[in-house]
């Protein structure tokens, strides 16, 4: 019997102790996917006897130290390539057929990881609620009501309820961190270029990162160790430079109080409010700082330019069958066409000019803390007002990756009517290894389970 959420530490142990094998594994985690009442998570699996197939010849050759993730189950958002499945991008008209692994993928199943299917996501990576999608809405796993973020939507929910172990997705303006603090989950948001993006199919090129969602630090920060690695054959992909965070006196940037926006949910205040608490009791010297330059600036992904890149990713396709997209993607994506190369410019001035004002915040801190998202909307009320609603849950996202910052969303408690919170620990690029180690000394003590089992232990000694 495997435990309602699966981390690595305990499958191991369980492959250890001979309680189960990888075969015993695919069959649990089918079942689960077949008795789950949210059909919407999945755009595609593998089928079983392939699944079989895999996961018998891992058996056959057993563990070994080049096999980290030896039959541990986890799943791909669907606009990352597995040459055995379709690629849609939550677009049936877009489909097409991969004849290779996406670099990230590849490293992951070389080291023994079993894919099992492909997960939904808002179409073409454009959202941050999960619900642009003809595939359908996945939900949040602790209210069906409520949305469960997006666009890593699929990949957040089918961790959450405990279906794979870890779940790969992608973060151009907190796809991979909102999901993740709607499901109670961990979400890895790397520098930029750490992952090769060869594979994936791009939101924005020059900004896309791919991610991972997981029940804790520990599991998401090592599969992202084991994807890291330079690629020639993506342009944009950079080898390791890491950066320190100071290992005493570390200085904690929050929001100054006229920066505090959640959109009239309290509860949300509440819990950030807690978690500036916890970092100062670590040890942490709190500093409120000028969120406005990064605020600004996060304005520019979907209000500047950035918007255009979107287009650039898909423009034949976008132009050729609009009416098979999405309604309000389409419009997102076919609203750059009248931007120029003049626009485009006037951009990356403005980000320059960001960018030198939030250094100056910088300065100041060494890692900065933020609500993963001010609040969560139920799905009828995103549906009725889609972009108004999902600009409001990308206030303390949109930034990062546009000032080349590394991520991490962690779990933070739960509001009075039991749906999850997540605050954000945000540094400079390539310090994603202190960030690590911080997020999760930060995230230890709350022992808010993981997933939907509040009760999941997560730490072992």
């Amino acid at each position: 019997m495997l435990p309602k959420m699966l981390t690595l530490a305990g499958l191991r142990s369980l492959y250890q102790t001979g309680e189960t094998t990888p075969v015993d594994v695919v069959q649990s985690v089918l079942d689960r996917i077949n008795a789950s009442t949210d059909k919407a998570i999945w755009i595609s699996l593998r089928t079983r006897d392939d699944l079989m197939r895999e996961a018998t010849d891992l058996l056959a050759t057993g563990p070994a130290d080049d096999k980290p993730l030896w039959g541990i189950p986890f799943a791909a958002k669907d606009n990352i390539d597995f040459a055995g499945l379709p690629v849609t991008a939550a677009c049936p008209a877009f489909a097409y057929e991969p004849e290779v692994d996406a670099f990230a993928v590849e490293r992951l199943r070389a080291a023994g990881a079993l894919l099992i299917g492909k997960t939904n996501l808002d179409q073409f990576a454009t959202g941050l609620n999960g619900t642009r999608s003809p595939y359908g809405a996945p939900r949040c796993v602790f209210n069906s009501e409520y949305i469960s973020g997006g666009s890593s939507s699929g990949s957040a929910v089918a961790v959450g309820a405990g279906q794979v172990a870890f779940a790969l997705g992608t973060d151009t303006a907190g796809s991979g961190r909102i999901p993740a603090a709607f499901n109670n989950l961990v979400g890895v948001k790397p520098t930029r270029g750490l992952v090769s993006n060869s594979g994936l199919t791009p939101a924005c090129r020059s900004l896309d990162c791919i991610t991972v969602l997981a029940g804790c630090v520990a599991d998401a920060d090592e599969v992202r160790r084991i994807m890291q690695r330079f690629d020639a054959a993506d342009p944009y992909s950079r080898p390791i430079q890491a950066r320190n965070l100071p290992s005493h006196g570390l200085r904690c940037g929050v929001l100054a109080r006229v920066e505090r926006e959640f959109f009239g949910d309290d509860a949300v205040a509440t819990l950030y409010d807690e978690a500036i608490q916890r970092m100062a009791a670590m040890g942490a010297a709190i500093v409120e700082i000028d969120y406005a330059p990064f605020r600004e600036c996060a304005a520019l992904l979907y209000e500047g330019p950035w918007v255009a890149e979107r287009l650039a990713a898909i423009e034949d396709f976008a132009r050729t069958h609009g009416h098979e997209m999405d309604p309000t993607v389409r419009e997102i994506i076919l609203g750059a066409s009248c931007m120029s190369a003049v626009d485009a410019f006037r951009g990356a001035y403005a980000l320059e000019i960001f960018r030198r004002r939030a250094n100056v915040e910088w300065e100041e801190m060494d890692v900065l803390l933020l609500p993963t998202a001010p609040t969560i909307y139920k799905v009828s009320e995103m549906l009725a007002d889609p972009v108004r609603l999902n600009s409001n849950l990308g206030r303390y996202t949109n930034f990062v990756n546009l000032l080349d910052c590394s991520a991490i969303s962690v779990p933070a408690g739960f509001r009075p009517d039991g749906l999850p919170g997540g605050v954000t620990f945000v540094a400079p690029a390539f310090c994603d290894d202190d960030l690590a180690a911080l997020a999760q000394s930060f995230h230890q003590p709350g022992c808010f389970g993981m997933g939907y089992d509040r009760e999941a232990t997560i730490w072992r000694a």
